[in-house]
C-alpha cells in the first residue's frame, strides 16, 4: 500500500493578523545521519515568510535536528551528513558558494536555554552587526542595538544599565537579549529551539507576545513540547515522528482535526 501523499504547502491562518505570504524556505527530502545512524528522513516541509511554523513531537522525534538543518549548525557535528535540498528563497544553503557565517546572519537561532555571551548587554547586541561590518558609525550602532532591543520588548528595562553583563538579567530578559541580538544583524528567518523551556509562566507569555510581534516581519520557525504554546503563536504545524513528518496542516485544523491517527495520539497523551 502506497504511503499517503502529505501536502506540504504553506498554511497561514486567515484573518487580518496573518496575511498569506510566499514561501521563505523550502525542504524537499532532508535525510540526516550522525555517522551509522539516521535522524531523519525525507523531510519536505515548506516555510512561509511573515509566519509562525511550529514543530511538535516527543524528544528524539527529529525537531531540533530538522531546525539546526536550516541553518547549517549540524556542519559543526562531527560525522553529520545532510542529503536533501534546503532552499531559502530559491538558493541551495547547502551550496558551496554559500558561507555557513553569512547565512546564519540571515537565518538567526534562538536556543533552549539563554546564552547570552560574557559581554555587557550594548556588548551583546552590537556583536553581529559589528562583525559583519554593518554599521559605520559608533553612533549608527548605538541606533542599530537600541532598535534591537526595542524590538525585542527590552530596552525600557535596560536602557539605563547597558554596560552590566547580560548575565546579571533575568531569564526572561536574558532570552529576549538573545533574541535582540539575532535580529540586530537584520536577518530574514528566524529559528527558536523550545526558547520557553527555561522559563517562568510569565516570562513564557512576554515571549510569547513578542513572537506574535516578529511574525510581522519575519518567517518563524520553533521547535516546541508544548502543544499549548504551538497552538497560541503559530500559523502552521508540523507533527514529527521517529524522524519523519506525520502531518502538517493549518494549526487550528491539525488540533482539532487530525488527519492521522498517530498525531491524534499524539496530541491526546497517548503517547510523548
Amino acid at each position: 500500500m502506497d504511503a499517503p501523499v502529505i501536502d506540504t504547502r504553506p498554511i497561514v491562518a486567515a484573518g487580518p493578523k496573518a496575511p498569506a505570504h510566499g514561501i521563505k524556505v523550502r525542504t524537499r527530502d532532508v535525510s540526516v545521519f550522525y555517522g551509522d545512524k539516521q535522524a531523519l528522513s525525507d523531510v519536505s516541509l515548506d516555510m512561509a515568510d511573515r509566519a509562525v511554523t511550529a514543530l511538535i513531537g516527543p524528544s528524539g522525534c527529529g525537531k531540533s535536528t530538522f531546525l539546526r538543518c536550516l541553518n547549517r549548525m549540524n556542519d559543526t557535528i562531527q560525522g553529520a551528513r545532510v542529503e536533501g535540498v534546503i532552499e531559502l528563497d530559491g538558493e541551495d544553503v547547502n551550496a558551496r558558494a554559500v558561507d555557513p557565517v553569512a547565512l546564519r546572519a540571515r537565518v538567526g537561532m534562538v536556543f533552549q536555554r539563554p546564552n547570552p555571551f560574557p559581554k555587557s548587554i550594548f556588548e551583546n547586541v552590537a556583536y553581529g552587526p559589528r562583525i559583519h561590518g554593518l554599521t559605520t558609525s559608533k553612533s549608527e550602532l548605538q541606533d542599530v542595538v537600541e532598535q534591537a532591543l526595542r524590538r525585542a520588548g527590552l530596552w525600557d528595562e535596560v536602557a539605563d544599565r547597558l554596560d552590566q553583563s547580560g548575565s546579571s538579567l533575568s531569564g526572561g530578559q536574558q532570552q529576549r537579549l538573545v533574541i535582540a541580538r539575532a535580529i540586530a544583524v537584520d536577518p530574514e528567518v528566524i529559528l527558536m529551539d523550545e526558547p520557553c523551556s527555561a522559563l517562568d509562566p510569565i516570562a513564557t507569555a512576554r515571549i510569547e507576545e513578542l513572537i506574535d510581534e516578529l511574525r510581522q516581519q519575519y518567517c518563524i520557525v520553533i521547535v516546541t513540547h508544548s502543544m499549548a504554546q504551538a497552538a497560541r503563536v503559530s500559523q502552521q504545524t508540523a507533527f514529527f515522528h521517529m524522524g519523519q513528518i506525520v502531518e502538517i496542516g493549518r494549526t487550528d485544523e491539525l488540533f482539532t482535526n487530525p488527519k492521522e491517527q498517530r498525531t491524534l495520539d499524539y496530541i491526546t497523551g497517548r503517547f510523548g
